[in-house]
């Protein structure tokens, strides 16, 4: 079967930056349903369009094909009095983002009375390289293509 919209797709992969230093060790299989439902990278979505279950493959993937170029409007400084106790540099806070979405910031740094922000994904700005080998190609269920996702063992569980 070959790999196409509202399919179920179960793959490795291993990712590694720019610096080679090893993001996922691609040991562990992930499926997801495929199609423009934001499962995986832009860049491994259309690599893998119209593939079957067997197809490996390299990619070097720019940081518009994997989690896209950084936005520096959304790092930002809030006053140390605002923020909660308990969280430390590299922690995690969910915010509202500027259009009054849900935003995850992480915490980047601490000086004086002031906390910075950022709310880029900690790779934005990278160019990955990605290994894969596609395990599985499957129609995907009306329930998973209601719900966005991928349901199973490799994929999201209720």
């Amino acid at each position: 079967m070959k790999i196409t919209k509202d399919t179920i797709v179960t793959l490795t992969f291993r990712a590694t930056n720019a610096r080679g230093q090893v993001l996922d060790d691609g040991k562990t299989p992930r499926a997801y349903l495929h199609g423009g439902y934001g499962n995986t990278l832009p860049g491994i979505e259309k690599a893998l369009e119209g593939q079957e279950a067997g197809h490996a493959a390299t990619l070097v993937l720019a940081p518009e094909d994997a989690f896209g170029e950084r936005d520096e409007s959304l790092a930002t400084t809030i006053p140390k009095r605002d923020f909660p106790a308990g969280v430390k540099v590299g922690g995690q806070l969910q915010g509202t983002n500027e259009q009054g979405q849900q935003q995850a910031f992480t915490v980047m740094k601490i000086k004086g009375d002031t906390v910075l922000l950022d709310g880029n994904h900690p790779l934005a700005g990278q160019t990955l390289q990605v290994a894969l080998k596609v395990l599985e190609v499957k129609p995907a269920s009306a329930e998973e293509v209601a719900h966005g996702h991928a349901h199973g063992a490799h994929g999201h569980h209720h």
